[in-house]
């Protein structure tokens, strides 16, 4: 595995190191998936099956480690949580938004899926979908935009909390597509 470098902000490992990738939210997903599989392959704990206890417990941890990097940085949300984790305190996993826009957005998308949960309409589905990944794109954009910037911290927050709003809302999409398929 390459050599795990320390982030300075926190002290603790940066999974962009773990792949070789420059820290930021802008990264090519399949350059970190390829990676993802090479590196997987090198530390797969069952390669170390005749190895000493000591050797198949770092493999072991290695895997669990470079798991736990992958999934955060293949996800957006979970990506620019990390970022701002490391470039200052730690978000809590909850919190009340204020922002008067985005809980009428929530409001708005929530009710227009229990419709066409309602209606069992799939092909509304596909569409809402749509344009829910287009709502995911401008966010995530700004978000690569200011996250960085301790003076704009606080629209970096509430982006990121837009990201994991809209996120779940698409899991829930996903899982209302599964529904009226059967």
């Amino acid at each position: 595995m390459p050599s795990r470098q320390l982030c300075a902000a926190t002290g603790s490992h940066c999974h962009s190191a773990l792949f070789d990738l420059p820290p930021g939210f802008r990264l090519d997903t399949e350059v970190l998936a390829s990676r993802y599989r090479e590196l997987a392959r090198s530390v797969h704990p069952d390669r170390f099956a005749a190895a000493s206890g000591r050797e198949q417990r770092l493999a072991l941890e290695q895997s669990a480690s470079l798991n736990e990097a992958f999934r955060t940085l293949k996800n957006a949300p979970q990506r620019a949580r990390y970022l701002l984790a490391l470039s200052g305190p730690q978000l809590p996993l909850e919190a009340t938004v204020q922002d008067p826009y985005f809980l009428l957005q929530q409001m708005q998308l929530r009710e227009e899926l229990e419709q066409l949960y309602e209606s069992a309409d799939l092909a509304g589905v596909a569409q809402f979908k749509r344009r829910l990944k287009g709502a995911q794109d401008e966010p995530n954009e700004s978000f690569a935009v200011c996250w960085d910037d301790a003076v704009r911290r606080a629209e970096a927050e509430r982006l990121m909390r837009l990201m994991q709003f809209l996120d779940k809302l698409s899991h829930e999409v996903r899982q209302l597509e599964e529904r009226l398929d059967d």
